[in-house]
């Protein structure tokens, strides 16, 4: 029930020890890390930019250490804001105490007392604000059956699953009523099994209550599944912003493009031609017309002939029963996945990864191919992703 603006956030981390930025000597050799150091320190967040709307759900994703969990932790009031504002609701939060902040925060630990009841759980918060005993009994019921934990409400969380104890926390955050509710990588202990079960309880309590959600997570199928917009971060930037939908058809750069999809897109040293006043793709045999709105894309902002990275994902490799105009690559492994195969193959020195159903649509069942076979790959051009040399889609 809250909107939020986060205006030039930054999160510097001072050198410990009185330690300080080495002076570089000439002739010394570039010292590569994946965060900024500067005089002041390590540069944990940078520039971050984002307008939050009312209820709606944003998901940060990114690699460990790329900075989405330190930015949860300064809208929740956790750590100091070393530069930028936040808002919420209009009002400047910088230097607001958490407790005044109207957010609750699940964290990934479940953070649960051991010596309490599931009820006691929920209601030490509203214990905590000396909210009237009939308030907190309505709240914590309430809570409990949206949760579908109310079974469990005179149960310790030792006797209860990773599953359970995770919607305990929840449930112990929600009772509050919070403005915003933040979300720490909050099923990552759970198995597989159980993270898809709590994915579907989170979008359905997303439904029943009117808050603001804030995400983190390194998982994207979860981004991709819970998300109204991702976040996509690496090394302290912000990488992309959009719906999954946007960021899967058109990321931004080839961080976003191999982040965001599994298996990982395909990619490969490939040229970029404009023959005719139209573009194509030329890697390998294979020499592939771009699509309508690619073509405009790319000649709206007049981008030249060059030597380029193509993605394509792996679901969009198509197998070619003869060559010519195809791509030649070499099988090297196949999983059966039931439905479909995955086949890994080497093609143009790249490892890539071909998707591909067990039966075409006639029910005939595809051609084995065993380690060491050769097989055509071919590809149409409304399914390429062009970046040049900078790693930045040419189309954007």
């Amino acid at each position: 029930m809250a909107s939020l603006n986060l205006k030039g956030i930054t999160k510097i981390y001072p050198h410990s020890g009185g330690q300080k930025k080495s002076k570089k000597k000439a002739g010394d050799p570039e010292k590569k890390v994946n965060l900024q150091v500067t005089a002041e320190g390590v540069i944990a967040v940078q520039e971050f930019n984002l307008d939050i709307k009312d209820k709606e759900f944003i998901v940060l994703v990114g690699p460990s250490g790329c900075g989405k969990s330190t930015t949860l932790r300064m809208v929740a009031g956790l750590e100091e804001i070393s530069g930028g504002e936040l808002y919420i609701d209009g009002k400047l939060m910088n230097d607001v105490e958490p407790k005044n902040r109207d957010i609750a925060m699940v964290f990934q630990s479940y953070a649960l007392y051991p010596h309490m009841t599931v009820y006691e759980n929920m209601a030490f918060p509203l214990k905590l604000r000396k909210t009237d005993k009939a308030e907190i009994d309505r709240r914590v019921k309430e809570a409990a059956e949206t949760l579908d934990i109310t079974q469990y409400l005179d149960r310790k969380p030792k006797a209860l699953s990773g599953g359970q104890r995770q919607r305990v926390a929840i449930g112990r955050a929600i009772v509050r009523e919070p403005k915003v509710l933040l979300m720490d990588e909050p099923l990552s202990n759970l198995d597989a099994k159980l993270r898809n079960q709590m994915r579907a309880e989170i979008i359905k309590l997303r439904q029943k209550i009117n808050t603001t959600f804030i995400y983190v997570t390194h998982d994207q199928t979860e981004a991709m599944t819970l998300g109204d917009r991702i976040v996509i971060m690496k090394d302290g930037f912000i990488q992309q912003i959009g719906t999954p939908q946007e960021v899967f058809d058109h990321p931004a750069n080839l961080f976003v493009a191999g982040f965001i999809g599994m298996p990982q897109m395909n990619f490969f040293d490939a040229k970029l031609l404009c023959e005719g006043g139209k573009y194509f793709v030329s890697v390998g045999g294979c020499k592939v017309e771009l699509s309508g709105d690619k073509q405009k894309n790319l000649a709206a902002k007049k981008v030249s002939a060059q030597a380029i990275t193509l993605g394509v994902r792996p679901s969009h490799m198509v197998l070619a029963k003869q060559p010519g105009n195809t791509l030649a690559a070499k099988v090297e492994v196949s999983e059966m996945m039931g439905s479909e195969v995955h086949f890994h193959a080497n093609a143009e020195g790249r490892d890539v990864v071909v998707i591909v159903p067990t039966m075409d649509a006639t029910g005939t069942h595809i051609d084995s191919f065993r380690a060491g076979d050769q097989m055509n790959l071919t590809f149409s051009g409304n399914v390429c992703h062009v970046f040049g040399q900078d790693g930045k889609n040419l189309e954007f």
